[in-house]
């Protein structure tokens, strides 16, 4: 199946136009990764709008290229050690990053102030409310989570326990394993 749906515009409010709208701005996992690959350049913080992460990273690689331009070899590779330092921290925590990225941004949109019910919704209907009339007024009789004990009705046949059905059961079986005695 194509994802040409993605592209349709349903101009609504909804749960399937968020959904849409949220899957256009979501990140995604591969790329994600494959920008960090590019991580002198921050690609990958400026993708999770970490800019102040992005620009570090600019600024750091502008001072390694400036360092080794310009002094001696110790100080540009403590440099870049640094750096390829933190590129490693920085793949380690990229997945939780922009997962936590995603839940805020769901979070974002499914809490919008705007979002308006569809045009001629009207509510639940009255009328249509009787079985969870019945069902409040059993959880109403409720008291701290024990459950209403009600009396059987009259007309319901009381059925067997569980050790009486064992035992009936048992005296079927000793009763088929006796001898038949021979009638005459």
């Amino acid at each position: 199946m194509t994802n040409a749906w993605k592209q349709w515009d349903f101009s609504g409010a909804g749960l399937q136009t968020l959904n849409l709208e949220l899957t256009k701005r979501l990140r995604k996992q591969p790329l994600a990764y494959g920008l960090w690959v590019l991580f002198p350049l921050g690609l990958h913080a400026f993708y999770l709008r970490e800019r102040y992460l992005g620009w570090v990273y600019l600024a750091t690689t502008a001072l390694l290229i400036g360092l080794t331009i310009s002094t001696p070899w110790p100080y540009p590779t403590t440099l870049a050690a640094a750096m390829v330092a933190a590129a490693l921290v920085d793949v380690a925590t990229l997945g939780r990053r922009l997962t936590a990225y995603n839940k805020a941004l769901r979070i974002a949109l499914l809490l919008q102030r705007d979002t308006q019910p569809p045009p001629g919704y009207r509510g639940r209907y009255a009328d249509e409310d009787t079985d969870i009339r019945d069902y409040l007024a059993v959880k109403d009789q409720e008291q701290a989570g024990h459950s209403v004990r009600t009396a059987p009705p009259a007309d319901r046949v009381k059925t067997a326990s569980f050790n009486q059905q064992e035992a009936a059961l048992r005296a079927l079986m000793a009763r088929e394993k006796r001898p038949k005695s021979p009638r005459s």
